[in-house]
Formats: C-alpha cells, structure tokens, sequence
C-alpha cells in the first residue's frame, strides 16, 4: 500500500506564483472602484469643461479639466496593464504610473474630497511594493508579509472611519438617520421605512450607527493581529457588509478593499504538528 502511495504523485495547489496572483487580484479591485466610478468622472468632466470653478487654493494644473482626465483614464489603463502584463518591468512601471495618477486625483479639486481615490491610494501603494519584490524566489515569505500588510492597511481605514464617528451625532444615530434613513433609496432603507414608524426609524438609527462604529473600531484595533485566513475572512465581511446594508455606490471605495482583504487566503496553511512515533527497533529495544 505505501508503494503504491509512493508510486502515485500528489496533487499540490504550489504550482501557482502566490504574490503575483494576489496582485492581480488587487489589480482587478482597483479596476472595479476605477470603474464604478466612471459615471462620477464623467459628471466631473462636465463640470471643469463647462463650468470652470476658480479656487485660489488650488494652481491651475490641479483645476485643470485635463489633468483630472489623465489622471482617471491614465490609472485606469495602467492598472489594466499590470493586471495581465507577464512581463516584471511593465507591472512596476504600471505600479509606479497608477499612484502618481491616483495622487493627482486625491489632490485635484474636482476630487480631494472623495474617499474612493484615498482607498485606491492604499491599494496603489501596496501594489508599488509588491511588484518590486515578486521577482524573489520565497514565495511563501513574500505571500505572508503581503496578506500583513495588507490587514494592516484595511484596519488602519476602518480605525480612521471609526475615529471620524466617535461624535455624539453619530453615537446617537442622528447623522446616519439623515443621510440614511429619511429618503435613501436603497433596498435595506425603504425596507426599514414601508414597515417602522418614525419613531422606530430613530432608535434603528441609533443602534445601526452604534454598531457601525463597534464594527469599524474592533476592526481597526485588532484586524491586523488576527491570523492570515482569518483576518481575510473577517475583512471580506466587514467590507461587503458596508455595501450590502449601506450604500451601493459604496462599491467604488470598498472593491479595491476587498481585493486586498483577499491576499490573506492566499497565505498557505501550516502543516499541522504530528508527535514523532517511535519505530518497532526504538520501542521495543533488544537486550543483549
């Protein structure tokens, strides 16, 4: 039996390049928040070609109409280009070209204050750092410092979206009552609104509001500590949850999120520990 064991090769999942899977994934991730994103970009193009908007805070280049369109398709097209690219310069310098482009769109006027392209930033710089180092041959080492880094990324967003609500509006609900709960046309919203009084709607709100902060504070606090798989699990939740029970347009500043949660499962289990048996020779030694 043991022969034909022997005889018989084992299929193992260790063909695969991990790193460079798990970059493509994150690729494919930003694409996705690139492209929920397409109808604000076109929007905003109307605006800076139509309606020029004068801001004495930003210089001409960062109100440029031209630059917010480099910046947008340009990282785009990069980003698309490192996903399928086989070739290690091509996706570093695609790394390199996606970060100055989504750095202009986090400091162009027409798009500083949209968190999409911060999220994306973290993603862009994780992805700098991966394709400088894919061309290493420990693999196993790279995967598991990536899937770290990549917690570490998502749990300092999630501890920096908590920080912004520990405010009395938002522990007693009100914020999101406005923002969510009056008019949201959204599935889980008008669910709430055909069924609950107003009354109702206020206390859900609070109690919504206060979980939303427990969740993202738990998750910035300890994420990043939890193991690999995990770690991947729960942030794959946490961040499909914001979606699912928030705010579908929510997707552009979550996708590329949920693409670097993802690295974690590419992490390789242990092999578990198995206590050394004693041979038949070892166990019952012969006396002279």
């Amino acid at each position: 039996m043991n022969q034909a064991n022997q005889a018989v090769p084992k299929l193992k999942p260790n063909n695969i390049n991990r790193p460079l899977a798990a970059y493509r994934l994150v690729q494919a991730g930003i694409l996705i928040s690139l492209f929920w994103k397409w109808k604000f970009f076109l929007e905003a193009n109307s605006i800076y070609a139509n309606i020029p908007v004068e801001d004495p805070f930003f210089p001409d280049w960062l109100r440029s109409v031209t630059t917010i369109r480099f910046a947008f398709c340009g990282s785009a097209l990069v980003t698309g280009i490192g996903l399928i690219s086989p070739i290690s310069l091509i996706r570093k310098l695609c790394s390199w070209f996606g970060i100055v482009g989504i750095s202009l769109m986090c400091i162009h006027q027409g798009s500083y204050n949209d968190v999409t392209f911060v999220t994306i930033w973290w993603c862009c710089l994780w992805s700098v750092w991966l394709s400088h180092r894919l061309d290493t041959y420990q693999q196993e080492f790279l995967i598991r410092r990536s899937a770290f880094l990549s917690r570490l990324i998502i749990s300092l967003i999630l501890l920096g979206g908590a920080a912004g609500k520990w405010t009395p509006e938002y522990w007693s609900g009100e914020v999101l009552y406005d923002i969510y709960f009056v008019d949201r046309d959204f599935w889980f919203f008008n669910y709430l609104r055909d069924n609950y009084a107003t009354e109702d709607l206020q206390q859900i709100a609070k109690w919504y509001s206060r979980q939303v902060i427990a969740v993202e504070t738990i998750g910035g606090i300890g994420l990043w500590a939890l193991p690999a798989r995990w770690a991947a699990l729960a942030g794959v939740l946490i961040l499909s949850g914001v979606v699912i029970l928030s705010n579908k347009y929510l997707l552009s500043v979550i996708a590329c999120l949920i693409g670097l949660a993802c690295v974690g499962f590419f992490v390789p289990r242990q092999p578990r520990k198995t206590a050394p048996t004693d041979s038949p020779e070892t166990a019952n030694p012969k006396t002279a």
